[in-house]
Formats: C-alpha cells, structure tokens, sequence
C-alpha cells in the first residue's frame, strides 16, 4: 500500500461545511480497499487535500470520481516529521498548509538531509508548531501542515528554516 496526494477544487455543492463532511463520512466508509488517512479543506472550502493509503493510483482516482470528487493532481508521497500511526489518530490541530514546488535539482536524499539541519530552526519562532510535511515521490512538491495564529508567523518559520512558500492555504477548523 502507497500514500497518495489528491487535491480537488470542490464542486459548488461541497463549497460547504455540512456537504462537505458528509462527503468525507462517506470516503472514510469506503470499503473498497483504499483508507483515507487524513483531509484537510481550505477555510472557504473551494480546495481539498486528501491523504489516502491505497494500492494502486488508478483505482484509487475512479473511485474519488466515482463519488464525486474530481481530482486535480493525484501524487505518490511520504510523510516526513510523523508517524503515520500517529497522523491516523488526528490529534494534532492544523490550520496552516504550505505548498512548495520543489526545485527540479533536488533529490529526496538531499530534501530530507535540508529538513533534518534546518527544522531546528523552528524554535525560532514559537507561536508556529509544524506537525508533519508530504513529499510527492517524484519530487515535484511537498505540502506542510502549522498550527500557528495567522499566516504570517507561517511565513517568519518558513524564513526560519530556509523553505519557499509556493501557497499557504488557511485550512477550515473542526472539519
């Protein structure tokens, strides 16, 4: 089983909380085979990011557009900063992701040797708890998820630990 990366620009029927989750309810009863991990939705639900453990991409798309979920991009990732086990149990609170389109140069080796010497720089900027960040296999972007209060104090932890921000999207609470 893979981990994959799906973004959605939600249809003018999702564009709310109770459309929305009940979506959602219905993806996390799917008992075809695929197990979605965790979604986050931009606050004024227009875009989803989903995280799903499933065996195959194909399969995984037709059943998203199956049940109405058009996707936008459907990525191989991994987790980085987390245990999946951990990112399963949704405990941590998220209300920031970051998208940043990796530079072509850059290997997986080198992204998570970056990672490793810069994160401890996140000190530096308190108010901003970073939980856990996706890499798409093929290194084209990654996505990081922060708890912080505004998108500013994102922005000063990116500066922090010497990471670009292609887009930082504010993600719906209690979703």
């Amino acid at each position: 089983m893979a981990l994959y990366l799906v973004e959605s620009q939600l249809s003018e029927e999702l564009q709310n909380k109770a459309a929305f989750e009940g979506k959602v309810e219905a993806l996390r009863e799917d008992d075809s085979g695929q197990e979605l991990i965790e979604v986050q939705v931009a606050k004024d639900f227009n875009r989803a990011f989903f995280i799903f453990e499933a065996a195959e991409e194909g399969t995984l798309t037709q059943n998203l557009s199956d049940a109405g979920i058009v996707p936008s991009l459907v990525k191989e990732v991994r987790i980085v900063g987390q245990d999946l086990e951990e990112v399963k149990k949704q405990k941590d609170k998220i209300n920031y992701l970051v998208e940043w389109n990796l530079p072509e140069d850059l290997t997986m080796e080198g992204y998570l040797a970056r990672k490793k010497a810069n994160s401890v720089h996140y000190a530096e900027v308190p108010e901003v708890s970073f939980s856990r960040t996706y890499v798409c296999e093929d290194m084209t972007k990654c996505l990081c998820f922060y708890d912080a209060p505004d998108d500013e104090a994102v922005k000063r932890a990116r500066q922090a630990v010497k990471a670009p921000i292609d887009a930082i999207t504010e993600i719906a609470s209690d979703q």
